[in-house]
């Protein structure tokens, strides 16, 4: 299969990109950013804006997509930046992925997304989820984990302390609330996209640990 990843550069859709060079099924992979990666036979890097994604580009054509891109608040600097990253590039990626004819999407969602959260983190990833919906995908998943498990390139206090607390609480914890290594919901993302289902489909956090 063909292949786009977007958000190959973090810490999920690192691993995504690391498994599916290395899976035999997985014949090439796309993976469009911000900077040049490091180079790999099977992979095609090019570098974009995406304020302004090339709408012409033939690798926009792929078997499926699994968009990881997202970011934080402290990161982003207001809601609007935000919104921008994780709710506005994803759908630009989807529809230009679905006017080139691609069939699937998987998208690396959130435990508690919800179109009518009060809380905005929620809501803008339930409102992402409830657009792509209407783009026609014959083959759309989106992946839930709750708190990621793994090494960041950047430094996140509280993330860290809660991954602490949650690795030495896990045991004992529902399922569902457990840390979901990010190696783990790569390896559901990477799944979903071979496997692209027909219909819609939610991989929740139990699922992921």
């Amino acid at each position: 299969m063909k292949l786009l990843l977007v958000g190959s550069t973090g810490l999920v859709g690192s691993h995504v990109l690391e498994q599916a060079l290395a899976d035999p099924g997985v014949h090439s992979v796309v993976a469009p950013g911000r900077r040049a990666a490091p180079a790999h036979p099977k992979l095609l890097a090019p570098v974009v804006d995406f304020d302004r994604l090339p709408e012409d580009a033939p690798w926009w054509q792929a078997d499926a997509v699994i968009c990881t891109l997202g970011t934080t608040m402290r990161t982003a600097g207001s809601e609007q930046a935000f919104r921008r990253v994780d709710h506005d590039y994803p759908l630009a990626v989807a529809r230009l992925a679905r006017q080139h004819g691609t069939p699937a999407y998987v998208l690396n969602s959130a435990l508690g997304a919800d179109a009518s959260s009060r809380i905005f983190y929620n809501r803008v990833k339930g409102e992402l989820e409830r657009d792509l919906a209407g783009l026609g995908f014959a083959s759309l998943t989106y992946v839930r984990p709750g708190l990621i498990g793994g090494q960041r390139a950047e430094f996140r206090f509280g993330e860290r302390a809660m991954v602490s607390a949650l690795t030495l609480l896990g045991p004992v914890l529902p399922r569902r609330w457990r840390l979901n290594p990010a190696s783990q919901i790569a390896k559901a993302l990477l799944a979903s996209a071979k496997g692209a289902a027909p219909g819609v489909h939610v991989v929740t956090s139990d699922r992921l640990t």
